[in-house]
């Protein structure tokens, strides 16, 4: 299945921190999780990822430092800020809402019965 652009955009913020609130992380251990998170489904580049980090870090909601990966290469590790930890909280609620509303549209709709009608679990 194909995730749409504007639903992978809406998503990358707070799948970072959600995934930054976890612990320390570096680029690619974060597109790793991204793909473990989603059972494959989404597969984010390192040109969506980094702009992302970057934009985070100028807002102050991500803080880095460089330090030493197992191969002695150097490699950015990113955390989150506690003012991150804050929005990654109230991200957290919004999308917890969100999530609700949908779950009920889909489970709602009149004459489908219950989601497992629309394939939707």
């Amino acid at each position: 299945m194909r995730i749409g652009k504007d639903l992978v955009a809406a998503a990358a913020t707070p799948m970072v921190l959600g995934i930054l609130a976890e612990g320390e992380s570096y680029g690619y251990a974060i597109l790793q999780r991204v793909s473990e998170l989603s059972d494959g489904e989404l597969e984010w580049s390192d040109g969506m990822l980094y702009p992302l980090l970057h934009r985070l870090e100028r807002l102050g909601h991500v803080e880095s430092a460089w330090g030493a990966s197992p191969s002695g290469r150097p490699r950015k590790h990113y955390r989150l800020s506690t003012a991150g930890m804050t929005v990654f909280r109230e991200q957290r609620r919004q999308w917890d809402v969100v999530s609700r509303a949908l779950q009920k549209v889909w489970s709602d709709r009149p004459g489908s019965g219950a989601p497992f009608a629309l394939g939707v679990v």
